[in-house]
């Protein structure tokens, strides 16, 4: 079992999607590497999440990726913005991480190229860090983290607290909805929606 297939389900998702938090994103491509600190997560539990893409076992082939062995890249696209998911826990346990933040380390000057955006704009969104990165479609989708481009490396920043918070643009209906399932390094000013007067602009939130 490799080191990432152990992270990524010898926890509850819940734990997993807090841990986390602080660990590098790396995507390797033709231009170049870019990475950077993940700093917003948010679990999905699955069968019994109503706000789950596998609620009620749902299995097809857009959400195939949440059935594979744990640390299967799951791509999807909502409004025409991509997503990068990760599944958790053994296989057919169709649960996952959806990467929601990211605070950029290499490879800034690319991600602003694929963006055209500066500062915290550039990586404070689940879509906004796909396309900073140039990821605009599927084709990593059903890969495993330790074969594809697009990996996590277990190393990193701590945060000094780690907020938590019901989940943003899930379905309003079922158990789901309000679940406080978002993780978020407090005060770093790469999560999604952080108020200005919330930021620790000296620190990031990192210990």
């Amino acid at each position: 079992m490799s080191e990432l297939t152990a992270f990524f389900s010898g926890e509850p998702t819940e734990l997993i999607a807090s841990e986390l938090l602080g660990k590098t994103l790396r995507y390797q491509t033709n231009q170049g590497v870019m990475s950077g600190y993940i700093t917003e997560a948010e679990a999905y539990l699955g069968q019994n999440d109503s706000a789950a893409h596998a609620f009620q076992g749902k299995r097809t082939p857009s959400n195939e990726a949440l059935y594979r062995d744990p640390g299967t890249i799951y791509i999807y696209s909502i409004h025409g913005r991509y997503m990068f998911d990760i599944a958790t826990q053994e296989a057919a346990v169709p649960q996952g991480i959806l990467v929601r933040g990211l605070e950029p380390v290499d490879g800034i000057e690319l991600m602003r190229q694929n963006r055209s955006r500066e500062g915290y704009e550039l990586t404070n969104g689940p879509g906004k860090l796909m396309q900073a990165l140039g990821i605009q479609d599927k084709s990593l989708n059903l890969i495993s983290l330790d074969e594809a481009p697009l990996t996590i490396q277990l190393t990193g920043k701590i945060p000094a607290k780690v907020g938590e918070s019901s989940r943003i643009g899930v379905s309003q209906n079922g158990n789901g909805t309000l679940l406080p399932l978002r993780y978020f390094v407090a005060g770093n000013p790469y999560v999604s929606g952080m108020r200005k007067r919330e930021m620790d602009l000296e620190n990031r939130g990192w210990k």
